[in-house]
């Protein structure tokens, strides 16, 4: 294998007092760490802020006086020399939980595939909570000191950017990622050419070249076919995310599971434990039978060689989620690979074969299902959906045995924690609090904290949240492109010190957006109570080809422009993780309302408890678990219905019921003398101390770890 060059591009030139920020900006451990992000703030925060937080950019735009100012301020100065040494100590400690706990792995590694990574605003390659919590797995694999890399693409034209039209109608934009503008590193070979990779597909081979994301300790590998050793047509496979055109989708999907394969292996990588997030990359398990068939295995010595290191996380019991393509297509794309397994067509076929109401079809799932030993859900509740869901395949056993397993997904405390916040855990919980995140012991201390100093911190997010809101409206204002409805339904009227609930995530048609709306009257009645007013944003993004999704949102804005609703109905177009942080950080109260048991998990209200934000949600998922009777509130109760007007109707009441009777009155009426509400503020300590630790990937890797990761470590036959 020829020498890989990991040189760190220079697009940008600073004062040598300072150089050290290029190692800074290319790693994207800032990102989970405020100290860190608060000097490219200090130098110039206007900026920090219109590009989106991205500090290749901010490096490249900020005015050089700026930078010269910043190297004579010796305040600066001691501020940047200590967030240097704690990003080297972070990088060479060797006190690690891993080192710790598993003193004779230090040889292993763990390939963690995705087709989306959700780092940070900056590096936007991802669509929806799949990404986010790829992203989340490793940040905490980091911290934790785990030996693993990650595998996904690197998107030019990202998932797309969203605006609104004055009707309500989503209208969407293609973003085009400049690659000299975000944290991604070149891989290059001896003679500085892109290290590549080929996979064949039908009549050609498909090239793809090899960039690198530094995060923390563990790097990502994104593929990028946007060369000129292809075709204009596959040029275009790593363009974009969930494409609805199947032979552009299984392309990427052979490209991500057998390139990867091949992507690790050109890297020089050899890895134990092979780890599919969904079964987008599950084609990686053919290609490591091939191998093992070129090496002198026969097709059923690799075939359960493979399988033993495979781990498979499966994400959604909605059969939309699951990605399934037509056999014929399967034949187009796969003719060439069963000779390769020596395997006939139809024992290929077996391996994704599913009866479907309209014929057989190739179900990727499937494929993971049976080319893995372990297999997990990702709640306790998805966990028994999954085993119905797939009992088909293990008939011999009962429902309850059937093979799959479950983890319950997690948070990155770092990533999601607001600064105020964090620096009040730190100096009532502990100062390394974050370390210990997964600790129940320690989130006993919640109480410690006074509650005016917590409720101090609670108005301080929303006023925050209120100011983006109203700065966002108002550059809208001034673009001069946008009619006043749209101005309006961005927040300009938010008020900082009203009962504000969320609502943002993806709009698929089983989360139910608009079932708050299902009384509009009521409803009404509720937030224009002068006494007692509430206001909710919404915000989220439905797939361009879900129509259905794409009329909630529209629904949903018509009443956001409803002169009756006060403006207290808010919009915040094209969602993602900056206005997600926001979000769950400054609202007082994070609603969920999908259709029981179509959440698998949801991750969105864990960020929100953690911030001290209440949940107001159906059982499902995360939930289903977190909820004690003293944190939030639940929408429903744990019955299925087989009727969803029925259901509807009766989780729409109780919505109104609940936010009516307990949630208004315990925020606008149970107050001390001296203006706090101690209820609510009991119930906000008790949220954070029961799902704090219970709903961090702190606990969740360690838990992949021991509970999967060692047993395909222990199976490593094919080393």
């Amino acid at each position: 294998m020829n020498t890989i060059r990991r040189k760190i591009p220079m697009p940008f030139s600073l004062p040598r007092r300072i150089q050290r920020f290029t190692d800074l900006a290319f790693n994207l451990w800032w990102v989970w760490n405020h100290d860190a992000q608060s000097l490219f703030k200090y130098i110039d925060k206007a900026l920090w802020d219109r590009i989106n937080h991205n500090p290749i950019l901010f490096l490249q735009q900020v005015e050089r006086p700026l930078l010269n100012k910043a190297v004579q301020d010796l305040f600066f100065l001691d501020r940047f020399d200590a967030v240097i040494e704690k990003f080297d100590n972070y990088l060479k400690s060797e006190k690690t939980w891993f080192k710790n706990t598993y003193k004779n792995l230090d040889n292993e590694l763990i390939a963690y595939f995705s087709f989306e990574f959700g780092l940070h605003e900056s590096l936007p390659v991802y669509a929806g909570g799949l990404g986010i919590l790829s992203g989340d797995h490793l940040k905490a694999a980091s911290d934790l000191g785990l030996p693993l890399v990650g595998v996904g693409f690197i998107y030019k034209q990202g998932y797309f950017t969203q605006s609104v039209s004055e009707d309500g109608w989503q209208e969407t934009r293609s973003y085009y990622l400049n690659f000299a503008e975000v944290p991604i590193i070149p891989l290059q070979d001896e003679a500085g050419l892109p290290v590549m990779v080929g996979v064949e597909l039908p009549g050609r081979t498909v090239y793809a070249r090899i960039w690198q994301v530094n995060v923390g300790r563990v790097q990502l590998y994104l593929l990028d076919s946007d060369l000129e050793e292809n075709s204009p047509n596959d040029r275009q496979l790593t363009s974009r995310l969930y494409s609805n055109d199947q032979d552009v989708r299984v392309s990427q999907e052979i490209l991500l599971g057998m390139g990867g394969v091949k992507a690790l292996r050109q890297l020089g990588l050899t890895p134990s434990v092979w780890h599919m997030n969904e079964g987008h990359s599950a084609f990686l398990a053919l290609e490591r039978i091939i191998e093992l068939i070129e090496k002198g295995k026969t097709y059923q010595e690799a075939l359960e060689i493979v399988k033993k290191n495979n781990v498979f996380t499966t994400h959604t019991p909605v059969p939309a989620g699951n990605d399934q393509f037509p056999i014929w297509l399967i034949d187009k794309y796969f003719a060439q690979t069963w000779p390769k397994l020596n395997i006939s067509r139809d024992q290929f076929i077996d391996l994704g074969r599913q009866a479907q109401s309209w014929g057989d079809s190739f179900v990727m799932p499937v494929l993971a299902l049976k080319l893995s030993e372990q297999r997990n859900a990702v709640s306790e509740l998805h966990g028994e959906v999954s085993r119905e869901m797939w009992h088909w395949l293990w008939l011999d056993r009962p429902v309850n045995e059937v093979p799959i397993t479950h983890i319950t997904n997690g948070i990155h405390t770092g990533t999601w924690i607001a600064r105020q916040m964090n620096n009040l855990f730190q100096k009532y919980l502990d100062p390394n609090w974050q370390d210990k995140a997964d600790d129940p012991e320690m989130w006993t201390k919640i109480d410690s904290i006074p509650d005016h100093e917590l409720w101090a911190v609670r108005k301080h997010l929303k006023r925050k949240l209120t100011v983006y809101c109203n700065e966002r409206a108002r550059k809208m204002w001034l673009n001069g492109n946008f009619h006043p409805v749209q101005v309006l339904a961005s927040g300009v009227m938010m008020e900082p010190y009203s009962l504000t609930i969320g609502f943002a995530r993806r709009f698929a048609t089983y989360k139910r957006a608009n079932l708050v709306f299902r009384d509009y009257e009521r409803l009404m009645r509720i937030i224009n109570n002068d006494r007692m007013p509430v206001q909710i944003i919404f915000s989220g993004k439905a797939h361009p080809a879900d129509e259905p999704g794409k009329l909630i949102i529209q629904q949903i804005y018509r009443a956001v422009k409803d002169a009756k609703m006060g403006g207290r109905l808010i919009f915040l177009e094209d969602y993602d993780m900056n206005i997600a942080r926001l979000l769950v950080q400054g609202v007082d109260v994070w609603m969920n309302t999908p259709r029981r048991p179509n959440e698998a998990s949801g991750t969105s209200g864990m960020k929100a408890a953690l911030n001290g934000v209440l949940n107001f949600s159906v059982l499902d998922g995360w939930w289903r678990e977190g909820y004690n009777g003293k944190n939030g509130w639940p929408i429903g109760d744990h019955l299925d219905y087989q009727d969803y007007n029925q259901q509807d109707d009766a989780e729409s009441r109780e919505l109104y019921d609940t936010l009516e009777n307990e949630i208004i009155p315990l925020y606008y009426e149970s107050r001390s003398a001296d203006n706090l509400p101690n209820e609510w503020i009991a119930r906000v300590k008790e949220s954070i101390r029961s799902n704090a630790p219970l709903f961090s990937t702190r606990r969740m890797v360690k838990e992949y770890m021991s509970a999967l990761y060692i047993k395909s470590i222990e199976n490593n036959l094919d080393k």
